[in-house]
């Protein structure tokens, strides 16, 4: 109750309305299990069993119908933020299968019991906490201005919302009405879904026309593994800095101007990994969620649903 009375006192909100609408919220014991990383060794990483659940037959069919659907918008979204059409495309199916899969927790329990019963376990629980804390805010924000329902909305167990599965902060600095109803829907509105997740790229930096990747070959017996690899997924290589250390690029990426990252996919015990060169555009999409097999898959999800599009 003391939070209810900090967000009202802040967001200038009825402190009976907050009050009585966390009241409702409800603990869901499960949630706090599901923020913990698994075990050390829990597993392996493997890119072609990940890439297997995201670029198949169902989600393809579905991203070639949506596109199919909304080829006006995808092309209008291109023009106003410089952002392809393949790459809202695979964003959008790989988070929800183009609005099927948007989660059935409400959002107001899940941000509640993540910002008041975060598993203290967590390496970084303290900052995770603080970070759930300020969704709830923006979450109990929205819905006191737009005098929605708070108990209705339904997302991930980590309170993300729509097609795109933006969270509460996301929804405030970077959904759009791109339709001009007058409304942001991202549940219901593919307009608005292309719109956001759109604009959300641009405001991360993404540059229009440079590829996301370029194909690379190591050179076994020269290649600097670890310094390519130290930065991770942040470009931090010259052109010429990523072929000295013995990534080989392919033409494209020799001409390339900007810096790169060298993503590693692993793929499994006894199979070499697999390497591509991530230019500032990958790094973009891993904004969205802060993992190469992610920005993988959304790349090659696009991409394939470009591919079946083809006449």
């Amino acid at each position: 109750m003391a939070f209810a009375d900090e967000i009202a006192a802040r967001q200038n909100l009825d402190p009976a309305w907050v009050r009585a609408t966390l009241g409702q919220a409800r603990m869901l014991p499960n949630v706090p299990r599901l923020m913990l990383p698994g075990p050390t060794g829990s597993g392996a990483k493997n890119w072609a069993a990940y890439r297997s659940r995201f670029v198949e037959p169902i989600r393809i069919g579905a991203g070639v119908r949506f596109w199919r659907d909304n080829a006006a918008t995808l092309a209008r979204a291109e023009r106003d933020f410089g952002v392809p059409a393949d790459i809202i495309v695979g964003i959008i199916g790989v988070e929800t299968i183009y609005g099927r899969q948007m989660g059935g927790f409400r959002v107001l329990d899940a941000l509640a019991t993540l910002a008041f019963d975060f598993p203290q376990a967590h390496p970084r629980a303290a900052q995770r906490e603080a970070f759930f804390r300020g969704e709830l805010e923006n979450f109990l924000t929205q819905e006191g201005r737009t005098h929605a329902d708070p108990t209705a909305p339904l997302g991930s167990y980590a309170g993300a919302m729509g097609m795109p599965q933006f969270m509460p902060s996301s929804i405030a600095k970077y959904a759009v009405d791109y339709d001009g109803d007058g409304r942001i829907d991202l549940v219901n509105d593919p307009e608005d879904v292309i719109g956001s997740v759109a604009n959300y790229f641009k405001a991360f930096g993404w540059q229009p026309g440079l590829p996301a990747t370029y194909g690379v070959r190591i050179d076994a017996a020269h290649a600097q593994l670890p310094v390519l690899l130290a930065p991770d997924i942040v470009p931090s290589f010259s052109t010429d800095a990523f072929v000295a250390g013995g990534a080989q690029l392919d033409a494209d990426g020799l001409r390339h101007r900007g810096l790169l990252a060298l993503i590693e996919l692993q793929n499994g015990p006894g199979a070499p990994p697999s390497y591509v060169a991530g230019t500032q555009n990958f790094y973009v999409i891993t904004r969205y969620n802060w993992s190469s097999y992610y920005a993988m898959a959304v790349l090659e999800l696009g991409a394939a649903v470009r591919a079946a599009m083809a006449p």
